[in-house]
């Protein structure tokens, strides 16, 4: 039987997006590996805000499909490119995987990641966006960092 105070993470990302599609900005917590090294799910949050100027770089909340069964999910992900209304994405902690949507898809921007001690870094700042394109020059090593950032961790 199901715990009828729990509530439906569904019913949280929409009630988010809602949020901010009128402008709040909305601290939201994260799952999952797929950001490592710069988001730590289970442990940081993200700040969200309405998606404006969307450039290569930028973290986003979009609504993506699988490839295979056609099923949509949400991801917190990085822009790889825009291409007019197509946007691809990919994680930081990904090493080949990317998704697809279109902006409209794109339902939030993140600002700045809160980190489990409550410090926030905004993402915007020059040296993080330095270490997100040299993170990303590092794709062919990726595997190897990733390893050895979970084994230290």
């Amino acid at each position: 039987m199901s715990d009828p105070r729990k509530i439906d993470d569904s019913a949280i990302i929409a009630e988010a997006i809602r949020l901010v599609s009128d402008g709040v900005s909305v601290t939201f917590p994260v799952n999952g590996r797929s950001m490592l090294p710069f988001i730590v799910g289970g442990r940081d949050s993200v700040v969200l805000e309405k998606p404006t100027d969307l450039r290569r770089g930028d973290i986003v909340l979009a609504l993506v499909e699988n490839g295979k069964s056609k099923d949509k999910f949400y991801v917190v992900h990085r822009v790889l490119s825009l291409d007019g209304d197509h946007v691809i994405l990919m994680g930081d902690g990904n090493l080949a995987l990317r998704e697809y949507c279109n902006k409209v898809d794109v339902f939030a921007k993140v600002v700045q990641v809160v980190r489990g001690n409550g410090k926030k870094c905004s993402i915007n700042s020059f040296g993080y966006r330095l270490a997100a394109k040299v993170w990303f020059a590092l794709l062919p090593f990726r595997r190897y960092f990733l390893w050895l950032y979970r084994k230290v961790h």
